[in-house]
């Protein structure tokens, strides 16, 4: 299966600690190699990778990291890395000919539960979106998480940073089929700003965006220098293996 990961923004909260932040270190490793090596653990076999900020200098990387990794990368650029996010989803979609999971390059993921995710797919849906039901977690920062409130079968009801009634955190993890990114044009069509969130709204009021309870699984939003400094310090717990081999 295919993986697309958004590497597109401008990262100004990470900005005083690196200039990129896909590329923005985690114990010496790049978050966007520790999230493709993830995907690999996972079974991803191909990776698409939606770059803009200073996407020369990511796109560099990523061949380099290709060949070491020995997996297909494939990077594609959006012009405008200012617009929202649901516009990276659709042209990284675009290059998938199937079903994808799709990360966001500033989050970490233990293995299992991007496994877990990956054996969520059914007909009767067109999105699972991993979700962790503890949000009072220190790990995530309040004023920028996105929350989710499901209904008693998991089925996602609502999305968004400022939704009033929520039961779960979205964790930026998402088995996708090619309906999400068909949801995000039609959000755009009726006026919406075309963030991914607009997307998953327009497929959640159809009853066809559901949920993984992730449980006890380990992962960070990895958006600002206190989040950066809690990575450092969990990630070798949670992350071993990822870290070991990229480290050597």
């Amino acid at each position: 299966m295919d993986a697309v990961i958004i590497a597109a923004g401008y990262g100004s909260r990470l900005a005083a600690l690196s200039p990129s932040k896909p590329l923005t270190p985690v114990c010496g490793v790049p978050m966007i190699e520790i999230g493709i090596r993830q995907a690999m653990a996972a079974g991803i076999t191909r990776v698409v990778v939606v770059t803009g900020h200073r996407a020369e200098e990511v796109e560099a990387f990523l061949a380099g990291l290709a060949q070491r990794l020995a997996i297909a990368i494939e990077p594609v650029r959006v012009t405008d890395w200012s617009i929202p996010n649901g516009y990276s989803v659709m042209a990284g979609a675009a290059r998938c000919p199937g079903d994808y999971l799709l990360m966001m390059a500033d989050h970490l993921f233990e293995r299992d539960l991007l496994m877990g995710l990956l054996a969520t797919g059914s007909e009767t849906r067109d999105v699972t979106l991993a979700i962790d039901r503890y949000v009072t977690n220190p790990l995530v920062d309040p004023d920028d998480a996105t929350w989710v409130e499901t209904d008693e079968s998991g089925r996602i009801t609502a999305i968004g940073k400022t939704i009033v009634s929520y039961d779960a955190v979205d964790c930026g993890a998402f088995l996708a089929t090619p309906g999400l990114a068909n949801a995000i044009g039609e959000a755009i069509t009726d006026g919406k700003t075309g963030s991914l969130s607009d997307g998953m709204q327009v497929l959640a009021n159809r009853g066809r965006a559901a949920t993984y309870e992730i449980g006890n699984a380990w992962w960070m939003d990895v958006d600002d220098p206190r989040a950066h400094a809690l990575a450092e310090e969990l990630a070798p717990k949670h992350l071993p293996m990822a870290l070991a081999l990229a480290q050597r």
